[in-house]
């Protein structure tokens, strides 16, 4: 159709594609929010020390300050006729490999025989002095059944293994996952090349990167 002037009368674009692309857009944001949920998701699967528990001295804690290095995880005990020998050989272990690539983390525990009655004061004050106990110690906790600890619940979901006892062990390494589990019948002087071997590979490949 020609206007008054002789040219051609221009028609406004059609609309069809920009009402397509609007939903288009959305469709593709709302894929890039569900792929970083689904990454950020993935990158928070717990492990060990994902978790926070309190120290012997009440404050709450992060066990990310572990990562990286290997912890033997010792639900502990005062008055257990286990007591002597495991805090001897975990202090021996942890002045032999730690505090750079390894750790004792022991946790006190009343559950087992009522033979960890004490406060927690008087725990730690039992456990450096008679042992010189050098590793570090949390606050009293259940480490079995329902009352447990978040902690411990993931130790336990991740062997299979529960404490039936005082000074059930528990090897993690250093990127917080759950190797084995020892009940307390079991010496540390017998799981000690099972730590030893994964403190060797932390040493080797800190070489590496040198």
């Amino acid at each position: 159709m020609l206007d008054p002037e002789g040219s051609v009368e221009h028609q406004p674009a059609s609309s069809f594609p920009k009402v397509l692309l609007i939903p288009l857009a959305m469709l593709l944001a709302i894929a890039a929010l569900l792929l970083l949920a689904f990454s950020a998701t993935r990158q928070k699967e717990p492990d060990f020390y994902t978790f926070k528990v309190v120290n012997i001295r009440g404050k709450l804690v992060s066990l990310e300050k572990y990562r990286g290095s290997v912890s033997l995880v010792v639900n502990v005990a005062s008055e257990c006729g286990y007591t002597d020998s495991h805090y001897k050989a975990l202090q021996q272990l942890q002045r032999d490999l730690g505090p750079y690539h390894f750790n004792v983390l022991a946790f006190p525990c009343n559950q087992f025989g009522q033979q960890e009655p004490d406060t927690n004061k008087e725990i730690e004050s039992f456990a450096r002095k008679t042992y010189g106990a050098s590793f570090p110690m949390f606050s009293k906790i259940t480490v079995s059944g329902a009352g447990a600890i978040p902690a411990f619940k993931y130790l336990i979901d991740s062997t299979g293994e529960e404490p039936t006892w005082n000074f059930w062990k528990y090897l993690v390494d250093p990127n917080g996952k759950v190797v084995k589990a020892w009940d307390s019948t079991v010496s540390v002087e017998e799981i000690r090349p099972h730590i030893t071997e994964l403190v060797r590979k932390i040493i080797l490949k800190k070489k590496d990167e040198l």
